[in-house]
């Protein structure tokens, strides 16, 4: 394969994982915890509405959940890839 093929490749599945990140990312801090809070706030965790939950903490626990998953994916393209680091 060519080296320009190859770096195309590698940019798109970059991208596409960095856009689906995004998505979630977005999905829970301003969709749950903003736009539908109001849907969700019947559901209880820990005794407190699940649009206030995900307001004030789930959004964190994704976002940290978020962190190892693209740490493994990533590692996973750049081996696919060939450019992992030893």
């Amino acid at each position: 394969m060519s080296r320009d093929k190859s770096a195309d490749g590698y940019w798109k599945a970059t991208i596409g994982l960095l856009t689906k990140i995004m998505i979630v990312w977005f999905v829970c801090s301003f969709g749950l915890g903003i736009l539908f809070a109001d849907a969700i706030n019947g559901i209880k965790l820990g005794g407190y509405p699940l649009g206030f939950f995900f307001a004030q903490q789930g959004s964190i626990y994704v976002f940290i959940a978020l962190i190892f998953y693209y740490g493994k994916k990533m590692g996973d393209i750049d081996r696919e890839f060939d450019v992992h680091e030893e």
